[in-house]
């Protein structure tokens, strides 16, 4: 039988941290280029019933959110600022709930198949359009009584484009495609 020749190695311990978290003495300082440990965030103070909701972060503070406000502000600034030194109007960039409300409607015959980016192939997204459209029906549900004239007709017009375009472009989706003509040869 032949001697199994037993060869001899040594572990080292490369870990930085010990299991407490602490650094280890061997580990020099060169090698610690880590950011000191985030503490964990408590967990929330009255327990509540169990859900399958997930947890929302925190909101941002009031400061938090004003500093972002008036850093957008001054961004928005210099974009207008670069578009009318293009000769352009600022304007033409502002939002209004008319735009918005295009904005969905272009969205949605995009997703239906019914527009097509430039160069591009139509392509049909049922499930986006649908959401498309309920979403334009929730703002008209939710902005009820409190819209002008104009903007009323508009989201109704809207939304009864974009429903009937859904309804024919799901019906031609739904029927079998035709069987070429056959010809007699008379």
């Amino acid at each position: 039988m032949a001697e199994k020749k037993q060869e001899n190695f040594i572990v080292n311990d490369r870990r930085l941290f010990t299991a407490d978290g602490e650094l280890r003495q061997e580990a020099s300082e060169e090698q610690v280029s880590v950011s000191p440990p985030v503490p964990e965030p408590a967990p929330a103070a009255t327990p509540g019933p169990v859900t399958d909701e997930p947890v929302m972060p925190p909101s941002p503070t009031v400061a938090e959110q004003q500093a972002q406000a008036d850093a957008y502000r001054r961004s928005s600034k210099e974009l207008d600022t670069r578009v009318e030194l293009s000769g352009h109007s600022a304007k033409e960039l502002e939002m209004t709930f008319e735009r918005f409300l295009a904005s969905l409607y272009m969205t949605a015959m995009l997703q239906l198949g019914l527009m097509r980016e430039e160069g591009g192939q139509p392509r049909i997204d049922l499930i986006g359009a649908r959401q498309t459209i309920d979403t334009l029906s929730l703002l008209a549900e939710k902005t009820k009584g409190n819209l002008t004239a104009a903007e009323e007709g508009f989201l109704q017009n809207s939304l009864y484009e974009v429903r009937m375009a859904y309804v024919e472009v799901t019906n031609a989706l739904a029927r079998p495609p035709k069987a070429p003509a056959q010809s007699t040869g008379t």
